[in-house]
Parts: structure tokens; C-alpha cells; sequence
């Protein structure tokens, strides 16, 4: 008897498949082979939890696992949302899971992480798509790690009223929030988001808790101008966000997004150098960035950033 598997994303299947290019040399990197590597995989396996590190095949796996660095991904491997950019499976999710907000904390304690990256899949099933239960992983993380900083990367909550509230009064260290691409864009690579809602929800971020560091991150690659990246700069600015991500879009299938070109490390180098004109906190612009590559170092330099900022100002 054959078994039909459910395919990881149906929403794409009558898509035309579209050539993936080969990637530059300055792209391509080596697949975690370590130690270091297996033990993190076994410890995510052993507390049943999902990582976007694996589900959005995410490639500096190899270099966060091999330190230990895993970011967490609750409310299931399943999104509600079908983006043409990303490799997580759509679908309808399973019911949100009372215990996990316990097992995530467990695990941020044995991987002895002092900063934890945790996201999640959209749920737009869910009346507060999910709000609370990453207001209970927050405080479930910092009850058994006290130590341990906590950045989360957020939904929209798009037509969910006030739900995002609930995360802000968790006063998470970092509030992140991925624009992903600029506004024209968005009705081909994010058709369920709207970019002033994103938008609106970083400023909000802000004006609910001033101390908090929020941060964003974009992706090139995908169809964009230099000119187009450079006004999501100043739209995020003026929503007084701290910090910006921006990673070379690589695409995960033949029926995904397809890439209109790879960008240079020269012009990553130019796109940091616009960022931090523009007066960011801190910037990382490289065709690997990832919302949460070096997320714990990235801390501590937004961090310090921070204080020169103040010591300048007074």
C-alpha cells in the first residue's frame, strides 16, 4: 500500500517550478559535523521541540549548533501563513501545547545559553495568535534561568487587536519583528502580511516599553532596489528601531520564491555602512546574516551601543 504523504507546502504545488542558480563561493558553507553539533540536535529531540534552525533550513546550522546555539520555534512545526520565501510547512496547526513553555526553559538551561532567540510559526487560528503562550515562554525561560537574556521574533498578530500587548507586557530583553522585503514586494513574498502593520507593530513595540531594544531584518535578493532598501531603513527609524538584519535570500525550493540575483559582499558592506549613517544601534549586513546568527554577541554590542549613545547625549 502506498502511504500519501501531506505535502510540506501545498499552497505552492501548482506553482511553476522557477531554476535555483548556484550559489557563490562567498554563500556556500560547511554542514555541522561536530560534538558539539549532535549533542544540541539530541537535547531538541529529547524535549520534543522544534528549532527554525531546522525547519526553515536555515544555513549556519552548522556554526550555531557546534556552540550550542539553537533558536527555539513554539507553537508547532506548522504555519498558518504560506509565504513564498519560506521553507516551514503550511497547514492547519495541532493545538498549542500546554508544557512547552516548561520544556523550552528546560532546554535554554542545559545548552547554558546567557542570550535565547525564540520564535514562532503564525497562528492565525489561535484569537490571540499565540501571544500568550509567548508570554508564558518568556517567564517560564526567565523563572529557571534568571541569568539568561531573552529576544523573541515575533508574528504580526494581524487582526488581533491588542493581542501583541500581551508580549510587550512580558518585556522581552529584544522585541524583533522581520519586515522580510519592501512594500511592493509584499503581495508576492509575505500575500498575508501588510507591511505597515508589521511596521506599525515594531513602533508599538517601543512605545509600550522605551528600554527595550526592537530589532528587524530584511532579505535581498528577492527583486529589490538599493533605493527601496534604503527607505525600509527610514521607515524603520522612524519607528525607532534599534537594530537591522540583512541576509542574501536563498531559496529553499523550486516552487518558491524565486532569487532575482545574489548581492556582494561589497554591496552588504555598503548596505551596513547606509544602516549605520542612518543611525541604527547596531547593524549586520552580510549574505548570511540570519534574524538570529550571533544573536548573543549582536546583544552585547547593541548593549554597549546603547551606553556610548546615552554618554554622548548627556
Amino acid at each position: 500500500m502506498t502511504i500519501q504523504l501531506r505535502p510540506r507546502h501545498p499552497e505552492k504545488a501548482k506553482k511553476a517550478d522557477s531554476v535555483i542558480p548556484r550559489k557563490p563561493k562567498w554563500i556556500r558553507k560547511k554542514k555541522g559535523d561536530s560534538v558539539e553539533y549532535y549533542e544540541t540536535r539530541r537535547l531538541m529531540r529529547d524535549h520534543d521541540l522544534a528549532t527554525v534552525c531546522e525547519e526553515a533550513a536555515c544555513p549556519n546550522i552548522g556554526e550555531c549548533w557546534s556552540k550550542r546555539h539553537a533558536t527555539m520555534m513554539i507553537m508547532g512545526e506548522i504555519c498558518t501563513r504560506g509565504c513564498s520565501f519560506c521553507n516551514v510547512a503550511t497547514g492547519r496547526p495541532d493545538a498549542l501545547d500546554a508544557f512547552e513553555p516548561g520544556r523550552v526553559a528546560a532546554a535554554v538551561k542545559k545548552l547554558g545559553l546567557r542570550h535565547v532567540v525564540i520564535t514562532s510559526v503564525d497562528r492565525d487560528d489561535l484569537a490571540d495568535g499565540g501571544a500568550e503562550h509567548i508570554a508564558q515562554t518568556i517567564r517560564a525561560v526567565r523563572h529557571q534561568n534568571p541569568g539568561t537574556t531573552v529576544e523573541v521574533l515575533t508574528p504580526d498578530f494581524l487582526g488581533k487587536g491588542d493581542a501583541a500587548d500581551i508580549v510587550f507586557e512580558a518585556a522581552p530583553d529584544v522585541f524583533n519583528h522581520n519586515l522580510e522585503t519592501v512594500p511592493h514586494l509584499y503581495p508576492t513574498v509575505r500575500p498575508g502580511a501588510r507591511y505597515y502593520t508589521s511596521l506599525r507593530l515594531l513602533d508599538d513595540a517601543k512605545r509600550a516599553n522605551p528600554g527595550i531594544f526592537s530589532k528587524s531584518g530584511l532579505m535581498v535578493g528577492l527583486g529589490e532596489t538599493l533605493d527601496d532598501v534604503r527607505q525600509v531603513m527610514d521607515d524603520l527609524r522612524a519607528a525607532n528601531v534599534d537594530f537591522l538584519t540583512v541576509g542574501q535570500y536563498l531559496q529553499p525550493t523550486p516552487k518558491h520564491h524565486p532569487i532575482d540575483r545574489f548581492w556582494s559582499p561589497e554591496e552588504f558592506a555598503q548596505l551596513e555602512q547606509i544602516a549605520r549613517s542612518k543611525g541604527f544601534l547596531h547593524v549586520s549586513a552580510t549574505p548570511l546574516t540570519r534574524s538570529s546568527f550571533h544573536a548573543d554577541e549582536d546583544f552585547a554590542a547593541l548593549k554597549q551601543a546603547r551606553k556610548r549613545a546615552i554618554a554622548d547625549g548627556a
